[in-house]
């Protein structure tokens, strides 16, 4: 699952997917194919909201605390192959 995803590509949060706040961070609910995740940490959830922000996945995971680097990098890439994040070809570091 993980092998596909790249931390040198930009990613961004799916169109298709809403996020909602909760206690222990939030859930995202995927509108296209009717997945519900469990974000379960804060800061992965301010992780998802602000990657289409950042040039390269990679370059958004330097602003979670070290210590919680790799655990967030197999979210994204779980996200990533449920459809909940997409790759973006943008380009420009500003998310659409």
């Amino acid at each position: 699952m993980t092998a596909d995803f790249d931390t040198a590509e930009p990613y961004r949060l799916n169109p298709a997917v809403a996020l909602r706040p909760e206690s222990f961070g939030a859930l995202a609910y995927h509108f296209g194919n009717r997945r519900l995740t469990f974000l379960k940490a804060p800061e992965l959830v301010e992780l998802v909201r602000d990657l289409g922000r950042h040039p390269t996945a990679g370059a958004a995971l330097t602003h979670v605390p070290e210590e919680r680097r790799e655990a967030c990098r197999r979210a994204l890439a779980s996200l990533a192959a449920t459809d909940m994040i997409i790759p973006w070809r943008g380009g420009t570091g500003v998310q659409p």
